[in-house]
């Protein structure tokens, strides 16, 4: 790990904020100084993947808490986000390193052309020499395009710039095998796989209620990074600096598994179908067993309202994902295409319909 030239740092609104809400620039200056030290000999890079935003736009606008419903959220991070980039930037400048804003949601990576735009901007900056801050995009994100967590985020970041090592800093100091506040709880040092979580209880957000996140969706994090070929040090912000120098600090989760095509990670992980496909088994079996496209032929039914390019399910006889594809076809075209054979379609409809409603480059196993 302390040889990995290019990481992701993720830090979390609790180690940035106060209770009430507002930005800490103590601590927004502490994490910069780690970060900019690690990357002082200009042989690594850093992306930081910075939530914040909605917890900083909090006391400017006179909100006691964090709101619960969507529209009072996106104008907190309207208000924040620019905040949290200023004292960044403000910050950063201190050590000469300038800063990039990178907002993001999942209709944006998950969609070859954008995941391709995305990967683009993200290593021009870090070839220029710049610090990308990496934020999901709150002030327009709806619930059907949110990454859900940045913890997520950041690893699928992670998994995008190809990143030798992911960190994500928290206000606890590594994953435990039960509540961090029991004396007879014991921080787990290294997990090798899911076996090594068996029985271990995992909480959710933390008391300062500013964030969407806790030990769970880290853990997952982790595990989606992992799995990815990427190793994982979970721990505390007060020891980021541990961290990147490679000492043992927090829960290391060890890269496994071979890196997949990045764009078919957003598809699993960050995105959200908006309808299925209903396969006979033949079909079933093709995609699954020999990962061949999806031909009309093999579909059975559709649901839901979805235009070309959008993710959907592909679901058995009995509704069970067997997959996740990014389809061809408006939801209103493939009902007459069900069950037909592509050359008979091109022959009858055009050339424009001798192809896969779901192509094997666009399609991810569930």
């Amino acid at each position: 790990m302390a040889q990995a030239r290019r990481i992701v740092v993720k830090v979390g609104s609790s180690s940035l904020t106060t209770a009430s809400g507002g930005l800490d620039a103590d601590r927004v200056d502490a994490l910069v100084d780690v970060l900019a030290k690690a990357r002082s000999g200009g042989t690594r890079e850093i992306v930081l993947v910075s939530s914040g935003a909605i917890a900083a736009g909090l006391a400017p606008l006179g909100f006691p808490r964090r709101p619960r419903d969507l529209a009072r959220q996106q104008a907190a991070a309207s208000v924040g986000q620019g905040l949290l980039v200023a004292r960044y930037t403000a910050s950063f400048a201190r050590y000469g390193v300038r800063v990039g804003q990178v907002l993001l949601t999942g209709d944006d990576t998950s969609r070859r052309a954008h995941y391709r735009n995305a990967y683009r901007t993200l290593d021009q900056l870090l070839t220029l020499g710049a610090l990308p801050v990496v934020n999901e995009n709150d002030t327009v994100a709806t619930d059907e395009i949110r990454f859900g967590d940045n913890d997520r985020l950041a690893a699928l970041v992670a998994h995008l710039v190809r990143a030798d090592l992911l960190v994500l800093l928290s206000d606890v100091d590594g994953l435990y095998d039960g509540d961090p506040a029991r004396p007879t709880s014991s921080r787990i040092q290294n997990v090798h796989g899911p076996g090594d979580l068996e029985g271990v209880e995992i909480g959710s957000a933390g008391k300062a209620g500013v964030g969407t996140g806790g030990m769970v969706t880290k853990v997952e994090a982790a595990q989606i990074a992992a799995n990815a070929g990427i190793d994982v040090v979970l721990t505390s912000a007060s020891q980021a600096a541990d961290a990147l120098a490679g000492h043992p600090t927090g829960t290391h989760f060890h890269q496994r598994g071979r890196r997949s095509a990045g764009r078919l990670l957003w598809l699993q992980h960050a995105s959200t179908p908006k309808g299925a496909l209903i396969l006979d088994d033949g079909a079933v079996r093709a995609v699954v067993e020999r990962r061949t496209s999806l031909l009309p032929a093999g579909v059975e039914a559709v649901e839901g309202e979805f235009t070309a390019g959008d993710p959907v399910e592909l679901r058995d006889a009995t509704g069970r994902a067997v997959a996740r594809g990014l389809v061809n076809f408006d939801a209103t075209e493939i009902p007459r295409l069900l069950g037909r054979s592509t050359r008979d379609l091109a022959r009858e409809l055009g050339p424009a319909y001798e192809r896969e409603i779901v192509h094997r480059d666009d399609l991810v196993l569930l």
